[in-house]
Order: C-alpha cells, then structure tokens, then sequence
C-alpha cells in the first residue's frame, strides 16, 4: 500500500491594508473581510499597515503573496507595488507599470481611445494652470467644450472622493476648488446619464473574464461616497437589469479595457449605459473595494464563486508565478 501523501501546508498570505490616504477606513474594512475569507478557506493571514516596520517583517514572514489592498495614491499609483516588485515578492494585482497607467484617469483615457474603447469627453485642468491663467474665461471654454451638465472628478483617486456635479457655469469654480482639495489635476468631464454599471475582470489563469455586472442604484440619486458606503443609501442589482446585448456589451468593453491598461489578475471598470443605449466606459480600478458594500464581492457571489476561494485561486496564481514586472500591453 502506497504511503499517504503529507497534506499541504497552507500558504501564507500577507494582506496590507490601512495606509495614509483618505480611503484608509475603507482600505481597513477591506483587508478584514479580505483576511476572513482567505481564513476560511485554509490561509494563515497575516494583516499589516504600512510603516516603517513592514519590510522588516516581511522578511521576517516571507509569505507565499501579498494582497495589497490600499487605496489612494500609495497603493494604487505603483508606488507600493514597485517596492514589492524590487523585494521580489509575488503579490495580488497589477504591476508598478500597469498601475500607474490606470492611476491617473486622464492618461489611462488616451490608452483605451487609443484601444478604441468609447470614453467620456473631458478636459484636465492642473490647479497651477487652473491659478495662473485666471478662471472666468478657462472655465466659460471648458464648458463651451464638455457642455452641461458635466461632472468634475479627480483626475487621480477613488470611491467617488471630490466628485461633483455641475448644472450651471455659476458652480463650476467651487467644484473646481473642492475637487482640488484632493488632487491636484481636476477632471472636468461630460455627465452622461444613464445606469452606472460595474463590471469585475479576473483572471483565476485562464486569461481575464467580465463577472456578472452590477447595477448601481443609488437612492439619492447619486453615485457619490455616502451613497456607496453607507448600508442603505443605494440598491444594487447583481446581475445588473439589462438586455443581452447590453450584457454582452459591456462585458466585452471591460475586458478591452482590462486589456487595453495591461491590468493583472483583478479590476474593476465602470460604466455607463446611456439613456439612448450607448455604453461608455469612466474608469477602471486596480485595487477594488473589498467591504460589506464594494462592488467587486457582490460580482463574486453573482458568478457564483465563493469569495475566499476567489482570492485563494488568485493568491495560487500569484504564488506561482512569482515576483513579476511589467505587463505587456496587450
């Protein structure tokens, strides 16, 4: 009779979740149902927050991948992920290279026109420019050219943070200013109405593939911070109410886009499917909201995985192929 196998050991998963940004509550609750999860389904988790400790006890741990779940500018820029990649160490996600492409939302929009993927008309306004040349008349051509109503974002950040709508020319400058508060290019770009769409790419190594899109309602009407993570504020729809060719179609475009930024292993993209049918696509998130209320685990339950098998399956991959650079665009 043959001898037992030994059982495996289970891997080690170091999850970095806190940081200094403004979505470091977020980035928190993330990390801990992240961490519950992958406990659940046999990891030994380790949680750490970035300071001047990490590197230490990740040499320390040596674990098998990191999950890196910041958000804002150090986790999500490439920053942090250029770190691990210099550390050799396999992690969840993206590359330094592909993250930072994704990261600023204005240049990520001349990579997917370039790729053909439809996106919003915009214009990005530096807060220097937006000071040196004087407002009045910059604002009066930034609303000849976008039209009314418009939406003005920041052109580098997350979770709806500085996001304002504008109906009038009157309260474009104070959006302007409040979007500046976060960021120092502001994005002023076309409102298109619509149902605001989510779509989650993973690739569990058979290549990236559009999980089941969820449907943002928001009861106020709103898509904006409150809206998305108070329990409450908004009715999400997984899978969202749409036709099969509408389905099929933003599907499609979120994996262009997944593509088209050269992303790894998981995103987000969001979309809007227009009142007349168009499908235009806003953004796409490398570090997607991972709490009670974040888009991407309600796209996991709709596919019918279970969520920590997801992210174990993810963490396998990661583990497998080991420290990694850039993706190339595809």
């Amino acid at each position: 009779m043959a001898d037992k196998e030994p059982e495996a050991k289970p891997g080690t998963a170091a999850i970095l979740a806190g940081g200094m940004s403004y979505e470091h509550d977020i980035s928190v609750r993330s990390g801990r149902r992240v961490a519950d999860a992958l406990r659940r389904a046999g990891w030994r988790v380790l949680s750490f927050d970035t300071d001047r400790t990490l590197l230490d006890r990740l040499d320390k741990e040596s674990p098998d991948a990191v999950v890196p779940l910041l958000h804002g500018a150090a986790g999500e820029d490439g920053a942090l992920r250029a770190v691990l990649e210099t550390l050799s160490l396999p992690y969840v996600g993206s590359s330094a290279v592909a993250s930072r492409r994704a990261w600023n939302k204005a240049g990520a929009k001349d990579y997917l026109s370039a790729a053909g993927v439809p996106v919003a008309p915009s214009v990005t306004l530096h807060r220097q420019v937006f000071s040196d040349l004087g407002t009045p008349r910059l604002l009066e051509a930034a609303v000849d050219a976008i039209g009314l109503p418009l939406v003005v974002k920041p052109a580098a950040g997350g979770s709806a943070m500085g996001v304002n709508r504008v109906s009038s020319p009157e309260d474009l400058p104070s959006a302007m200013m409040a979007t500046y508060s976060y960021c120092d290019e502001a994005m002023v770009e076309r409102y298109l109405p619509g149902r605001d769409i989510a779509v989650t790419v993973a690739d569990f190594g058979d290549g990236p593939e559009a999980l089941p899109p969820v449907e943002i309602e928001p009861l106020s009407g709103t898509n904006d911070f409150a809206a998305r993570y108070n329990p409450g504020a908004t009715r999400w729809h997984a899978p969202a109410r749409l036709d099969a060719e509408a389905a099929e179609r933003v599907a499609k475009l979120a994996v262009d886009t997944h593509r088209a930024l050269g992303l790894r292993d998981l995103s987000r993209v969001d979309l809007i499917v227009g009142d007349d049918g168009e499908v235009t696509v806003l953004e796409a998130n490398i570090a997607p909201g991972m709490t009670e209320t974040s888009l991407a685990p309600m796209a996991i339950e709709a596919a019918g995985l279970d969520f920590g098998e997801a992210w174990a399956r993810l963490l396998d991959k990661a583990a497998g192929r080991g420290p990694g650079g850039p993706e190339p665009l595809i």
